[in-house]
């Protein structure tokens, strides 16, 4: 089994429940960890034959978040975390998405959910 990770995708989306925020996207930071079999046809010649194509799902988790609006960030976590699920080849992922500046005096501020099958 591997393990792939998409680092830091940062987006820009509706997030929030205050009313700045209904108005104006705000940036998102999204950490994605996927754990996929790759078939050993791939792994003998080197081809992505019957791999996990994370670059497809990126563009998946990409046209949610910049085409939604949302007022909790758990909500957002749950939603791409259910995309990532809903592929067959996932076995198991890890959404952890920060809201830069979320709060005075800190980074951030970020949710992160599991789940396995």
């Amino acid at each position: 089994m591997f393990h792939i990770r998409i680092k830091n995708l940062r987006l820009q989306t509706y997030i929030g429940f205050n009313p700045e925020e209904l108005v104006n996207k705000q940036e998102v930071v999204i950490n994605l960890e996927m754990k996929v079999e790759v078939p050993g046809e791939a792994m003998e010649k080197d081809e992505p034959i019957g791999i996990y194509d994370y670059r497809s799902i990126t563009k998946k988790v990409i046209a949610l978040v910049e085409d939604g609006r949302f007022k909790l960030l758990e909500v957002l976590v749950q939603r791409i975390l259910n995309l990532v699920m809903s592929d067959p080849m996932i076995r198991w992922a890890k959404v952890e998405t920060d809201k830069p500046g979320a709060l005075r005096f800190t980074e951030s501020v970020s949710v992160s959910k599991e789940a396995s099958k």
